[in-house]
Order: C-alpha cells, then sequence, then structure tokens
C-alpha cells in the first residue's frame, strides 16, 4: 500500500513536503515516483528515483522539487519549494516493480495512492 500525506494549502512562493508511506513492500526493488493530476489535465509525472537513486523531473518542476527517500521509514518523500497556482492538484504516489524507471507515464506504473490535495493561492 501507499498511503501520502502531507498536502495542504500555501501561497505562491511557499513550500510543502510530501510523504508517501510504502507498506508491504520495500521500495529498494521498486521504481518509486509522484504524479499530480490538476483539474481539466492529464496526470502529469512530477518526479521519480529509481532503486540507485537516480532522479527524474517533470520540466515544471526542475529546480523546485526534490524527490528521495527514507530509508529507516521506508517512506518517499517530495520536497517542493517556491510553489505557484499552477502547482495546484492531486499529488499521487505510484511504483513500478523493477530497478529502473523508465519513462515517467503513469501508464507504467502499477500501484498507486489514494492521493493528497495541494493548493497553492496566488
Amino acid at each position: 500500500h501507499l498511503v501520502e500525506s502531507g498536502g495542504g494549502s500555501v501561497q505562491a512562493g511557499g513550500s510543502l513536503n510530501l510523504s508517501c508511506a510504502i507498506t508491504g513492500f520495500t521500495y529498494t526493488s521498486y521504481c518509486m515516483a509522484w504524479f499530480r493530476h490538476a483539474l481539466g489535465r492529464e496526470r502529469e509525472g512530477v518526479a521519480s528515483i529509481d532503486t540507485d537513486g537516480r532522479t527524474v523531473y517533470g520540466d515544471s518542476v526542475k529546480g523546485r522539487f526534490t524527490i528521495s527517500q527514507d530509508n529507516k521509514e521506508n517512506t518517499l518523500v517530495l520536497l517542493m519549494d517556491s510553489l505557484g497556482p499552477g502547482d495546484t492538484a492531486m499529488y499521487y504516489c505510484a511504483a513500478r516493480e523493477g530497478a529502473l524507471c523508465g519513462v515517467l507515464s503513469p501508464k507504467f506504473f502499477d500501484l498507486w495512492g489514494q492521493g493528497t490535495p495541494v493548493t497553492v493561492s496566488s
């Protein structure tokens, strides 16, 4: 199971930290990722991290968001800085079995959390 937390409301320029608690498996055998889905838009890849710690970011979040893994807590983390209204969306944690992440596309990911909402006001 994947359970996201940490979403909320923040003003533009602010920061939020999202967490994804992983139960039932260890992420060391899975590619982990964050996606987001805003109203009227397709689900968008935010960031991924493979089993060797290599990361990939969507163009719209590069330099502002950081994905990482908390080994001790078996948790996936997304640090979000310099947030803007365009970052408003439901954020989902996802996993796909295997060492490599490949393309950051939702169709390649098998396991999904329920999402946590992020709202950024101007």
